[in-house]
C-alpha cells in the first residue's frame, strides 16, 4: 500500500484553449474539473500502474459534495477528513503549442483539531503501509514542521516516505530525514537561495539537499529529465526530446512512478528512469492528464541513465 497525502486539496478547473497571447483575444475550445492535489495526482498514477493506494485529504464547505464525487470518478480508495471551510479551486490554461498558465488559490485555514485529525488519519494508516508521500503546499496557518512529524510518526512504523512541497515545510521537512525528498527546479531554488541553471549546478544542489538530512533526493528539471542523489553519488536521467503539450502535473508523475518502482525492488537509479518516463509520458498529453502504465512502458527505453560525470 503506497499512503498519499494532500493536505491542501482543489478543484481543479481545466480550459483548453486555441492560444494564449497578450493583447488579443484566443478562444476557449474545452472546459473540465477534476479532484486535484499533488497526492490525488500521485494517487492516480499509482492506481492506473496497478498498485494498491489510499489517498488521504482534508475536505470541508460547499465544495465538498463535488469534490468528494470528483473522488468516486478517479476509481481509487481514499479518505477524507472533514473540516469547515472551503477547499481552493486552481486554474489552469493550456493552448495547443503546450503554454501553460497555472493559477492556484492558497487553500483554506484548517483549525488545530482538523489537524489533529489528520495526523491521526495518517497514522493509523500507516499499518500495512509501504511508503507515505507526502504531498504539495500546506494551506495557511499550517505549523510549517506539520510534514516533520508525519515524517517521524512514519520512520516509527517503519514506512518509507517521500517528501514534495516548498518552502518551510520543505526546509522543516528535510530535517526530519525522510527517504526521499523531490523538489521541482523553483522549489529547490527556493530552498538553496541560489540560481540553478547549468548541469553543475543541477548535481550540486542535488548533492547539497541530500546533505541536508533527506536520505536521498530527486530534483526534477523539467523536459531536461531529473537528478538524483544518493549516497552512492549522483545520477542523471534524461528524457528524450518531445512535443510538449501540457507539463502541469507531470513532477507528480514522476515521484509517483518512481515510489510505484521504488516498491518493486527496483533500484534506485531504475526508479528514477521509470520516473522521468512517466513525466515524459505525461506531458505529452493534454490538459492535466497522467500517462498510463502502457505508455509510461513505451517511453522508459528512451530516458537515458548515467553516473554524473
Amino acid at each position: 500500500m503506497i499512503l498519499t497525502l494532500t493536505i491542501n486539496p482543489a478543484i481543479d478547473r481545466n480550459v483548453i484553449a486555441d492560444r494564449l497571447v497578450f493583447e488579443d483575444r484566443g478562444y476557449i475550445q474545452s472546459v473540465s474539473e477534476s479532484a486535484g492535489g499533488r497526492g490525488i495526482n500521485a494517487s492516480c498514477v499509482i492506481d492506473s500502474f496497478g498498485a494498491k493506494t489510499l489517498a488521504i485529504t482534508p475536505c470541508g464547505g460547499q465544495s465538498a459534495q463535488r469534490f468528494r464525487q470528483f473522488l468516486c470518478d478517479c476509481g481509487f480508495p481514499f479518505e477524507l477528513v472533514p473540516i469547515e471551510n472551503d477547499i481552493r479551486t486552481n486554474l489552469t490554461i493550456t493552448d495547443r503549442h503546450g503554454l501553460t498558465i497555472k493559477l492556484n488559490q492558497p487553500g483554506p485555514k484548517l483549525r488545530k483539531s482538523e489537524l489533529e485529525l489528520l495526523q491521526e488519519t495518517v497514522r493509523k494508516n500507516l499499518r500495512g503501509a509501504a511508503w507515505l508521500m507526502l504531498c504539495g503546499s500546506i494551506p495557511p496557518g499550517v505549523p510549517a514542521d506539520f510534514y516533520s512529524r508525519l515524517i517521524k510518526i512514519a520512520r516509527e512504523h517503519k514506512v518509507k516516505t517521500l517528501l514534495d512541497t516548498d518552502g518551510e515545510a520543505l526546509l522543516e521537512g528535510i530535517e526530519a530525514g525522510p527517504t526521499v525528498v523531490a523538489p521541482n527546479q523553483q522549489e529547490a531554488e527556493r530552498l538553496l537561495n541560489t540560481a540553478l541553471i547549468t548541469r553543475n549546478h543541477f548535481f550540486a544542489a542535488a548533492a547539497r539537499i541530500r546533505q541536508m538530512g533527506a536520505e536521498s533526493a530527486i530534483v526534477s528539471v523539467g523536459s531536461r529529465g531529473a537528478i538524483g542523489a544518493t549516497e552512492d553519488g549522483i545520477i542523471e536521467a534524461i528524457a528524450p526530446r518531445i512535443d510538449a503539450v501540457c507539463p502541469i502535473g507531470s513532477g507528480d508523475a514522476l515521484a509517483a512512478a518512481f515510489v510505484w518502482a521504488y516498491s518493486k525492488k527496483k533500484d534506485f537509479a531504475d526508479a528514477l528512469r521509470w520516473g522521468v518516463a512517466a513525466g515524459t509520458a505525461s506531458a505529452r498529453l493534454p490538459g492535466v492528464t497522467f500517462a498510463t502504465l502502457a505508455q509510461t512502458t513505451e517511453m522508459y527505453p528512451r530516458v537515458e541513465v548515467r553516473a554524473a560525470e
